[in-house]
């Protein structure tokens, strides 16, 4: 294995397809990934200092964390202040502010807030304490709503009347479309994100070439991935091609993982949600389906979060949408940074702002 991962990581293979990168790159381009795992690979292995001047990345929005509104999460934080409810999430959402606060703070001002590793700890949390109130702060892509409908399915097995969601779940392909409508900058290729597509395969992103003419390839997360990934992207631009492609062969298969995408469906059906930077996107959520509305924890509480303001200055709206880079956010490095974040792009280690706070020029 060891030897396996070095192979992904070999200086002379990364140098060779710099200069094949260079040769085939004979105007400006733009490529955008919109996976924050990709966006922290390009920045950490100085991807982009190794690509020519015509070849511009964008950064998207890849980081669930980051797209999370503070609508959504001053709901959750209205539900966590709630007296014996238990509300739990993933690690990196405690963090990110809302309007007001944020859950780090919300728990530390004496609310039940638990992170868990995983939702099937949620589940465990209400199956031990049956007469506790739990809830589960469902945040995520494609990647993770599997674990998270397959714990619901466990939930209802178990006959648990005492365990919740908020499904604040985003789709990535509406997310795709939504930036080629709107025009704001030139997309010419796509590098889609790897594990979201071990689950949904490639063809969700067949309409993208289709009808809009931009070529997409499905790569994994090692430097050399990322680099073959925009040599085979800048070769059907050169080539007049669009197609999807998959260059993470050893991650994705075209039809993805049937038995995930069962669960998903079993548990979740779409729905329209609200994107940081993008606004309302049709069928860009996932909220669930009738039968199981009974762990919607929106409609089981009542809910009076304070009125949703967005914080001053700051730009992440624009970075999640490839329209600024962080270095252009006059709160960037100075009033924004990881130990004090004003915004989640600072936030989450996918997140654009935190990736070029580490290893970009500030």
């Amino acid at each position: 294995m060891v030897r396996y991962v070095r192979e992904f990581h070999d200086p002379a293979a990364a140098r060779g397809l710099a200069a094949t990168i260079e040769r085939i790159t004979n105007r400006s381009v733009n490529l955008m990934e919109v996976c924050g795992t990709h966006t922290v690979t390009i920045f950490r292995h100085g991807i982009r200092q190794l690509l020519p001047p015509p070849l511009s990345m964008l950064s998207g929005p890849g980081c669930p964390v980051c797209v999370t509104t503070n609508a959504d999460i001053d709901k959750a934080i209205a539900l966590a202040e709630q007296s014996k409810v238990t509300l739990a999430t993933f690690g990196d959402m405690m963090k990110v502010p809302g309007s007001y606060q944020s859950l780090q703070q919300v728990k530390a001002d004496g609310s039940d807030v638990r992170v868990v590793y995983s939702p099937r700890d949620a589940v465990c949390m209400a199956r031990d304490n049956p007469r506790q109130p739990v809830i589960f702060f469902a945040v995520g892509f494609e990647t993770t709503v599997p674990t998270i409908a397959a714990a619901l399915l466990e939930a209802e097995a178990l006959g648990l009347k005492n365990f919740y969601l908020i499904s604040v779940h985003k789709l990535i392909p509406p997310a795709m479309l939504a930036l080629l409508e709107a025009r704001e900058v030139r997309i010419d290729g796509f590098i889609c994100p790897g594990h979201v597509s071990v689950v949904i395969g490639s063809q969700p992103y067949e309409f993208i070439p289709q009808q809009y003419g931009v070529p997409c390839v499905i790569t994994g997360f090692e430097p050399l991935d990322v680099l073959q990934g925009i040599e085979m992207l800048l070769r059907q631009i050169a080539e007049g091609r669009a197609e999807v492609e998959i260059q993470y062969r050893r991650g994705v298969r075209p039809e993805g993982n049937p038995l995930a995408r069962e669960l998903v469906s079993r548990a979740f059906e779409t729905s329209d949600a609200d994107w940081r930077g993008l606004g309302c996107i049709p069928n860009s959520g996932l909220k669930l389906r009738a039968e199981y509305k009974r762990f919607d924890a929106e409609q089981a509480f009542a809910i009076n979060p304070p009125p949703t303001k967005e914080h001053k200055g700051c730009l992440c709206g624009d970075i999640l949408r490839g329209v600024k880079t962080p270095p252009e956010c006059p709160l960037f490095a100075e009033t924004c940074t990881p130990e004090r974040p004003v915004g989640p792009c600072m936030v989450s280690s996918e997140g654009t702002c935190a990736g070029w706070y580490q290893y970009g020029s500030r």
